[in-house]
């Protein structure tokens, strides 16, 4: 009787625990209602077999560079990236500065910040005309952040940058400039993880004049009777009216562990997912993008609410329709499954892959901090134009390409000291060009030191610069019966190149010159390796390539 009464229990339990999981299992999967912006009819369905179908077009994988405006109102304050996230972290740094410059975040929070950019210096014309000039062959603007401002003329986001802020459709400039430069444009979307990004504004300190004073994430629209901000819902900027994630009071970095909405994150509200999918419907119509990068795993989201498998085939499919049923776009995610890099391009931030990866992809890299840090200017912290040529050369090595940010301040202007990066780099590519640009991978992408040390990625990326690249790091790419050899700096002897030996390497070469220079070069196809002598000339320290022609 004892073990009967047991095993009913054990299986009532059982089914509890199997109803629970399925309850689950569909809040989970909100389905976001098209009742105002409908999914286009077309090849693709907002499913991931459907989405499967893609291929990456031709165009980007030529592309090989753009450059990145990741510019908002967190660049105001010039403290670095995350801003709106930290500056309610009590005793952080950021926090500390913001006390200081705008007042304590139960008065003044991020919504202050906005209200103090006003982008007055902004010129998108000649910002990108430089960055075409320097050699991106595409341009990506930011088209709002983890904070929540819409940086257009958004008609379902009240908080956006024509009726705050600067006052200005930022999108409608850069998509403007990089039209008249005839380069294609891209769009960065984060806003879907406002509602845990957030959730240190529901915070109040814990010691000092205003212990327990919340902070100002919840404030509602009836709190701004007689401020500037009267008519506007700060929870339409925050999105805070929502129990916090698991570990959220506790650790400002919890959210790292949450980003595809697991280990305790708070689940997002049916309103909140249908809200972002009608911004980004919208964007996309509005603004019919070349390029669509989401910062989330897999689709923004997922698996959440199916809102990001319908953008994503409204995307494709409204761009077929726009290019005589040709797919031109190209959709990037993060953290992506083997079957999901089928479905877009997988981006990698700030990192690369240490193999070649059969399908195309991106590393998004930045040449200091995400948002514009002024502590980095003063102290020289950028990337040197060496370090971006040599990992554009790896990258593009290993059927890559590279979307590099150039933090714009928050009057819209760019400092002298990425200017002088950016003029390093034309410098380069105005003499080896040829060599990244429509170019594919070879059969290895390289040799050396570093091609024989491994070096994983972690999570979304996050493994550059944790070893130098030299003299004796080589790298390759092809185009046609070109090869072109990348040596990682200025030789300070002979090249020996052991994977072009007679014994790995059947096809005969022609000749061998060194770009951007009318030596004369001497070489010897040994059985082991190819030997090249040292050339007298050096184009360009940065790194020297060898053009074989077969």
């Amino acid at each position: 009787m004892y073990k009967k009464n047991k095993r009913n229990q054990l299986f009532t339990a059982l089914c509890i625990l199997c109803a629970s999981f399925l309850q689950a299992q569909q809040k989970y999967q909100s389905p976001v209602a098209e009742n105002t912006e409908k999914v286009a009819s077309g090849k693709f369905k907002p499913t991931w077999e459907s989405l499967q179908q893609y291929k990456t077009p031709e165009w980007f994988r030529n592309a090989k560079f753009g450059i990145w405006a990741h510019w908002g109102p967190q660049c105001q304050p010039e403290q670095g990236d995350w801003y709106g996230r930290f500056m309610y972290d009590e005793g952080g740094a950021q926090y500390k500065w913001h006390v200081e410059h705008y007042g304590h975040p139960s008065k003044a929070g991020f919504k202050e910040v906005i209200k103090d950019w006003k982008a007055e210096n902004w010129n998108p014309e000649k910002i990108v005309a430089l960055y075409k000039r320097v050699g991106a062959q595409y341009f990506f603007a930011m088209a709002n952040h983890h904070d929540n401002l819409d940086l257009w003329k958004s008609k379902y986001q009240a908080w956006n940058s024509v009726n705050v802020g600067p006052k200005k459709d930022i999108i409608s400039g850069w998509a403007a400039a990089a039209k008249k430069q005839g380069l294609p444009f891209g769009l960065s979307v984060h806003a879907a993880h406002a509602w845990t990004w957030f959730e240190t504004s529901q915070r109040s300190d814990k010691k000092g004049p205003y212990a327990g004073i919340p902070y100002d994430g919840k404030l509602t629209k009836k709190d701004g009777v007689g401020t500037w901000w009267e008519g506007l819902d700060p929870q339409e900027l925050y999105a805070q009216n929502h129990p916090l994630s698991a570990g959220s009071e506790q650790s400002i970095t919890s959210l790292w562990g949450q980003w595809n909405w697991d280990n305790g994150a708070s689940i997002p509200s049916v309103e909140y997912c249908e809200n972002f999918y009608n911004r980004t419907m919208d964007l996309i119509n509005t603004y019919k993008p070349d390029l669509l990068y989401f910062d989330d795993t897999g689709l923004p989201l997922y698996p959440v609410s199916d809102a990001g498998l319908k953008i994503a085939a409204h995307y494709y499919n409204t761009n077929m329709a726009a290019h005589d049923n040709k797919l031109e776009a190209v959709l990037f995610g993060k953290v992506l499954t083997p079957e999901q890099k089928k479905c877009m391009v997988w981006d990698v931030e700030r990192g690369v892959p240490d193999q070649i990866q059969n399908e195309a992809w991106q590393t998004c890299t930045c040449i200091g901090d995400w948002h514009y840090s002024r502590a980095i200017y003063d102290n020289n912290g950028y990337k040197s134009a060496k370090t971006v040529i040599q990992m554009l050369i790896d990258i593009v090595s290993k059927n890559g390409n590279l979307l590099l940010n150039i933090p714009v301040r928050g009057d819209g202007s760019i400092d002298d000291k990425e200017i002088a990066i950016l003029e390093d780099i034309a410098k380069w590519m105005d003499v080896n060009k040829e060599s990244i640009f429509d170019t594919r991978p070879w059969k290895i992408f390289g040799e050396g030191p570093i091609a024989e040390t491994s070096n994983p990625i972690k999570d979304a990326g996050f493994n550059e610069g944790k070893a130098s690249l030299t003299e004796k790091d080589i790298r390759f790419n092809q185009k046609g019966n070109l090869l072109y050899v990348s040596v990682m700096g200025a030789p300070s002897e002979d090249i020996i190149v052991k994977s072009l030996g007679k014994a790995k390497e059947s096809r005969k070469i022609k000749s061998i010159k060194v770009l951007g220079s009318n030596e004369k070069i001497l070489w010897k196809q040994n059985n082991d390796s190819l030997a090249i002598a040292k050339p007298k000339v050096i184009p360009n320290a940065i790194a020297v390539v060898f053009k074989i022609q077969y």
